[in-house]
């Protein structure tokens, strides 16, 4: 199978049948062997129905239904799980993200052998204030500390080999990064491809401002899972002995600073007097506290049952 695409979707039963004849459409002209895979997760409108009647005029249309809200990463996690064609296309399901942008970025898969392409709206026609702003100001951060060029990491129109989305796991709210989870996994040619961004037809965006936030701490959350998930003593033991060390050094001075005083017939006051005595002190807990935290981080990843899991492309 050539082309399998995956819609997550919730409460947008106005446009799928339109979204399902416009993907029916490309994949037909372009003579593409295809799967749609729609994902309900949890939708309270009549979503599922119209789902159901597209099922019964087409196989090639397969569908997820989720008992409740989970959120969008779940419904790709599963989606990924059962997918079976060379290429995979993500996309919303509200319209905005186009169908025909598909052979290209098929083209780009498996012709150019891009791991994974994700699309960039460069011309947007949401809010600058609200979506537009804060989008830039995400994105740049995502640059940053990820090292992938992109400049829409949370577009949802994007293309995957098959076996990137077998082995990445897209969990919580990640699949805002899975440019970097699939970086992490070793696929590393990542492209990235202009595409039209169209009007919202019908309804009312599900994400709020919120997102961008938990975006934030999700960002640090996976930065830090990559460099010290399975060493975390190299983080919280690097900086607790160091804020150890550095406390029990300020100890120490004020201490010989009394004694210098009390020697040389100077004005002194008892240490449990002096602010920096409790600065230090509260800085050598703070430090034995991280030691601490390090060491039962490890003692959890050596006994994790994937500590010795490792991905092997070739063997000989």
């Amino acid at each position: 199978m050539d082309i399998s695409v995956v819609i997550p979707l919730y409460n947008e039963e106005e446009s799928l049948e339109e979204l399902y004849v416009w993907i029916k459409r490309v994949m037909t002209e372009n003579r593409f062997s295809y799967e749609i895979v729609f994902v309900d997760d949890g939708s309270t409108d009549s979503s599922w129905r119209v789902i159901s009647k597209l099922r019964e005029q087409d196989p090639n249309i397969r569908a997820i239904r989720f008992q409740h809200n989970y959120g969008k990463s779940p419904a790709l996690f599963c989606a990924f799980q059962k997918v079976s064609g060379d290429v995979v296309i993500t996309m919303d399901a509200d319209l905005q993200d186009s169908p025909d942008e598909i052979p290209e970025l098929y083209r780009m898969i498996r012709h150019e052998d891009y791991d994974l392409v994700s699309g960039w709206k460069k011309k947007r026609f949401d809010s600058i204030l609200s979506k537009n702003l804060p989008s830039k100001l995400f994105n740049a951060t995502a640059r940053r500390v990820s090292g992938i060029k992109l400049h829409d990491f949370n577009c949802g129109l994007k293309a995957y080999k098959n076996e990137v989305v077998k082995n990445i796991e897209v969990y919580n709210d990640m699949h805002r990064y899975i440019p970097i989870l699939a970086k992490n996994a070793g696929y590393t040619k990542i492209g990235e491809k202009i595409v039209r961004h169209q009007p919202r037809k019908y309804g009312k965006s599900k994400f709020g401002m919120n997102r961008f936030v938990n975006g934030y701490l999700d960002l640090m959350t996976l930065s830090f899972l990559n460099k010290f998930g399975k060493k975390p003593m190299h983080f919280f033991g690097l900086w607790g002995s160091l804020m150890f060390l550095i406390g029990l050094i300020a100890v120490v001075a004020v201490g010989v600073i009394k004694i210098y005083d009390m020697k040389h017939g100077n004005p002194y006051r008892l240490v449990t007097e002096s602010p920096y005595f409790y600065i230090a002190l509260t800085m050598m807990i703070l430090g034995t506290l991280l030691f601490l935290g390090g060491f039962i981080g490890e003692l959890i990843s050596r006994n994790s049952p994937e500590r010795n899991y490792y991905r092997i492309t070739e063997e000989i």
